[in-house]
């Protein structure tokens, strides 16, 4: 398929998200107690997205990517939702968070050398920022990096880091000078797996999302060399932290709106069939008050996400309508995977039943990303400051 440089047609995107959606229902939806039982996502759909250009579809298509801006990014998240979330996760940060960081603050060397691997999936990107002390806050990092000659020496450790048991590159975030007014003291680093002084714990447990892979990374005097630094600055790092999440939270907020259309698709087919007392549960008012509660909340955080997509892509506001999104959104999927399990009954509550997976899945949306309790602040912060200086 040709088409402009960074610019998807829609009626080529509506291809790519007909594909998509095919190859979620029909392929992936399957195969999600298998995908659970190994804590793994097989290596033959692992394939298939990278065919589907699934490991790039965000990247500019001059770094050999689809060039799909957030608007459509938004989409296919919706679609990613539907099924097991270890399929988004497997190729989620490249697209996002730490593929961004590439996109729009490396410079043309960094580009060149990185970005056409991560699109392809040849090189999966870690995004190394959270550490003890320091999640939904960057301004708490703790990890260090000191210049010694031309190179840059890194000490510390992160935590709950997507795919660092895969990845090829960790985008990594450290401080390299004191924090003061106006500057966090953060700068970000490239350091492919391998360096030495750089090793990765054990796969993390988790509440849920098998086949999501987290763990610790560790940092012991790992010496990188000076063009390992985004951007050629040392004033890079905190920017692209925060907008490489407020970015990340649309899709989030997209995710969690799939999902929580999967866990009513679910409850709609279960009470349409299921019986009690020979009568189906679905003709049971307090029943079809859950779905209507279900199906309401859904359509109101696709609309969120849509218009905060919208805001994004065209600069009217790119910090307050993403945490809007995923605050909404995912809190919203939490209590739609609830009322789920409520209309399943005992049924909800067994493993290998649909909503019992999407239950515990989608409780990790309402953390990562930044929590609800850091998009409030974003938002109850972001309107007063607002108006304060329209006052002034």
């Amino acid at each position: 398929m040709q088409v402009a440089d960074d610019h998807v047609t829609d009626d080529d995107f509506a291809d790519i998200l007909a594909a998509v959606r095919r190859f979620v229902r029909e392929y992936v939806v399957p195969r999600e107690a298998e995908i659970m039982a190994a804590d793994a996502v097989p290596d033959d759909i692992r394939r298939a997205a990278a065919d589907m250009g699934l490991f790039g579809y965000a990247i500019p298509q001059r770094w050999g990517g689809l060039g799909l801006d957030l608007r459509q990014d938004v989409e296919l998240a919706m679609e990613f939702g539907y099924t097991s979330l270890a399929l988004r996760s497997m190729f989620g940060t490249n697209n996002g968070i730490a593929g961004q960081v590439l996109v729009n603050y490396g410079t043309d060397v960094q580009r060149a050398q990185w970005l056409e691997k991560i699109a392809s999936g040849e090189v999966v990107a870690s995004f190394a920022l959270t550490e003890p002390g320091a999640g939904s806050n960057p301004a708490g990092l703790r990890t260090t990096a000191r210049r010694d000659g031309d190179d840059w020496v890194l000490d510390g450790s992160k935590r709950f880091i997507t795919n660092a048991p895969l990845a090829g590159l960790f985008i990594v975030f450290a401080r390299t000078r004191p924090a003061q007014d106006g500057d966090p003291g953060i700068a970000v680093f490239l350091v492919p797996a391998g360096t030495p002084g750089l090793t990765v714990g054990p796969k993390d447990a988790k509440m849920g999302q098998e086949g999501a892979w987290t763990a610790e990374v560790y940092l012991d005097a790992v010496r990188v060399p000076a063009d390992a630094l985004v951007g050629g600055s040392e004033q890079v790092g905190y920017k692209a932290a925060m907008s490489s999440l407020a970015r990340g939270r649309v899709h989030i907020a997209a995710l969690a709106v799939g999902a929580a259309q999967r866990a009513l698709d679910e409850s709609v087919d279960y009470a349409a069939v299921s019986t009690q007392g020979g009568v189906p549960i679905g003709n049971h008012q307090l029943v079809q008050a859950m779905i209507a509660d279900q199906h309401t909340q859904i359509q109101a955080g696709r609309a969120l996400v849509r218009d905060a997509a919208d805001a994004y892509v065209s600069g009217a506001d790119t910090r307050i309508p993403p945490s809007v999104a995923k605050l909404f959104c995912t809190e919203m999927a939490g209590r739609v995977a609830d009322l789920a399990v409520q209309i399943h009954g005992g049924t909800g509550y067994m493993r290998g039943v649909a909503v019992e997976r999407i239950y515990r899945e989608v409780r990790l949306l309402r953390l990562y990303e930044g929590t609800s309790e850091i998009q409030r602040l974003i938002i109850g912060g972001g309107l007063i400051a607002r108006r304060r200086k329209e006052l002034s």
